[in-house]
């Protein structure tokens, strides 16, 4: 791809996660499950995860404090967990449904700083799959640690980047067929299967064709902060929403 092409800066991208992000929680918490909007909702948002994994990848490279990245993640990953519960809980106003993204994403960062740390053999195998295995407590368990290991085999390859996006939609392919076997028809669940493949498939176009690799020019404190408060800010908007709805 030509580089007039690259238009798409980091804080873009983000934004369009944050985006992405919303309408899957709009779906998952207020809408019909299997309604062509709600599952439209669903498959859009499947941007969002493998994008913060790529740049969850990208920042641990290029932070200034590696030590303050990962504070910052466990911080907010704590501001989101009663936020995260509340708007997904399903019956009453709030019970444990597992730990927040931001957990997932602390474990990724935990599984970078092995790697880097580390050296290879059976204790550094052994805790990243404890690392692995710990995500099975968190949103999007076992998926996100394994693009955070594909994104960082790619590292600056654009050939391992297409590999690593393709084995990403591959995987969640199959196991969303394996989901929706109960759920739907055999051609239907095809479909479905292919929706849920678009999230990433899209991310991966965004990010390997029109990513600058570059951030914005003005407003970088802002958008380092929005970013990480926007998290837990709408997941408790739409908690006390759904909270809301129950008393009507």
């Amino acid at each position: 791809m030509d580089e007039e092409y690259r238009i798409l800066n980091r804080d873009i991208i983000k934004y369009i996660a944050m985006i992405t992000m919303l309408l899957n929680h709009i779906s998952t918490v207020f809408m019909e499950p299997g309604t062509f909007l709600a599952e439209l909702f669903l498959d859009i948002g499947y941007f969002t995860a493998i994008t913060m994994c790529y740049f969850l990848v990208e920042g641990f490279h290029y932070t200034r404090s590696r030590k303050k990245y990962g504070q910052r993640l466990a911080v907010f990953a704590l501001i989101s967990e009663i936020p995260y519960c509340l708007a997904f809980t399903e019956q009453g106003v709030i019970e444990f449904y597992g730990l927040n993204m931001i957990f997932t994403l602390l474990l990724c960062f935990w599984i970078l700083c092995a790697m880097e740390n580390i050296p290879a053999g059976a204790v550094r195998n052994v805790l990243i799959a404890l690392l692995i295995f710990l995500s099975l407590f968190c949103d999007w368990a076992l998926l996100a640690p394994v693009f955070t290991l594909l994104f960082a085999w790619a590292q600056n390859s654009k050939k391992r980047l297409k590999i690593a996006f393709t084995a990403a939609a591959a995987m969640f392919g199959v196991m969303s067929l394996a989901g929706g076997a109960e759920r739907f028809s055999a051609g239907t669940n095809i479909l479905y299967a292919l929706g849920c493949m678009a999230g990433i498939a899209l991310s991966g176009i965004v990010i390997v064709c029109f990513y600058n690799g570059r951030r914005a020019e003005r407003g970088r404190w802002f958008f380092k902060w929005f970013f990480y408060w926007f998290y837990p800010l709408h997941l408790l908007i739409l908690g006390v929403l759904r909270v809301y709805l129950l008393t009507l």
